[in-house]
């Protein structure tokens, strides 16, 4: 692939910082973390020590002070591992970014820090069994009594939900008000008639921590709300670009990795007398994925700069996230092909880049809504 303009030397250090502590902390706990559907607490802990956690968060609140490009280094970086990078970044760059741009001081003062350290984790409490990319119609109810909120409701497919210390939950305040009535609440794990069902068993991404949270008459003090009631879908959009662009990312790293993996193997891998890759339709097959990897790398690359800049629309962020997605699927199936019966073995990655890669088209808003975001701007 070309060379990356977008890059200075010191997000390459610190890609190598990342690199360093996946293949330290992450690979040769995978087997276990597959088994039991989660990674551990420690993961988290040892991420903030190592400085992976909250890059962009003001040194003030306890992180680095980096732009965007650092927090897209560990996506692209946890792509090889699992997309274990979006784990991550739910955690930095989503639910951080919540309560940095949304909660009042003593909310910033209160996790931020902590956040960045690994010591407290956090996960965003949106899908429902009954509502997923339509966020408008969420059920779980958040009545103000007092001095609290009286939170009702379940959540589903929520990531880092084992191991989440809170969540930021969007509830509705105001049922009548449509979207006018959802509003954003922090539930701490350690609050009366707050629960967590047991680790979700997936098809893919089975080290990632992903479950259901449920919530009865849990009372949430009115200082865990972030911004003003009835604003909860307003900050959700808001916050959208990035987040769409954060699947993008992973996807075109993922990508990228699994073409790589195929090429090795059949450069090595002997078939009839010559080497898979000396066949004129697999150097065809491969010459087509690569080309459009390259295109969807540049793309990539100029929303990334775009978001650093401030301008990335959300209509190019959701061009960005279904094309790349869908690409990684097409990589990764012709990858399992290519590596012939052994692509279907679990020990070999592009068999687990494979299933992983499902997921990308569902979550974060399904493929099908993209589409439909984007025509509306004809």
């Amino acid at each position: 692939m070309n060379k990356r303009e977008i890059y200075s030397s010191e997000h390459e250090l610190f890609r190598k910082t990342v690199r360093h502590f996946l293949e330290k902390e992450f690979e040769p706990n995978r087997e276990r973390w597959e088994a039991q559907g989660h990674f551990d607490r420690e993961f988290f802990r040892k991420a903030g020590e190592a400085g992976i956690l909250c890059p962009t968060l003001p040194e003030e609140y306890g992180g680095a002070g980096g732009d965007f490009l650092y927090s897209a280094i560990v996506l692209e970086e946890g792509a090889a591992f699992s997309n274990i990078g979006l784990s991550l970044t739910m955690h930095s760059e989503i639910v951080g970014n919540y309560i940095l741009h949304y909660g009042s001081e003593e909310i910033k003062q209160r996790f931020l820090p902590r956040m960045a350290t690994g010591e407290l984790v956090g996960a965003l409490g949106m899908t429902e069994p009954g509502a997923g990319s339509d966020v408008k119609a969420i059920r779980t109810s958040a009545n103000l009594a007092g001095g609290h909120y009286v939170l009702n409701g379940a959540k589903t497919f929520i990531s880092n939900a084992t191991v989440a210390d809170f969540v930021v939950v969007v509830a509705k305040t105001d049922p009548a008000a449509g979207a006018k009535g959802v509003s954003l609440l922090i539930a701490e794990k350690d609050m009366p008639g707050f629960t967590k069902g047991a680790p979700l068993r997936k098809m893919g991404l089975k080290s990632q921590d992903t479950g259901e949270l449920f919530f009865a008459d849990v009372c949430i003090p009115v200082a865990n709300l972030l911004g003003e009631q009835g604003k909860g879908f307003t900050y959700s959009m808001q916050e959208l670009p990035w987040e769409r662009l954060q699947l993008a990312i992973s996807a075109m790293a993922a990508a990228e990795a699994a073409f790589q993996w195929t090429v090795d193997y059949v450069r090595e891998r002997k078939a009839f007398g010559q080497s898979v890759l000396d066949f004129q339709a697999t150097r065809f097959s491969l010459a087509e994925l690569k080309t459009e990897i390259q295109i969807g790398r540049i793309f990539v690359d100029h929303c990334i700069a775009q978001l650093a800049k401030g301008g990335l629309d959300s209509t190019t962020a959701s061009m960005a996230k279904y094309w790349c997605s869908d690409l990684q699927c097409k990589v990764v199936d012709v990858g399992v092909q290519l590596h012939g019966g052994y692509g279907y073995m679990w020990e070999y990655p592009i068999a687990r880049a494979y299933v992983d890669a499902r997921a990308q088209r569902i979550y974060g808003g399904t493929n099908e809504i993209m589409k439909e975001l984007i025509s509306r701007t004809l």
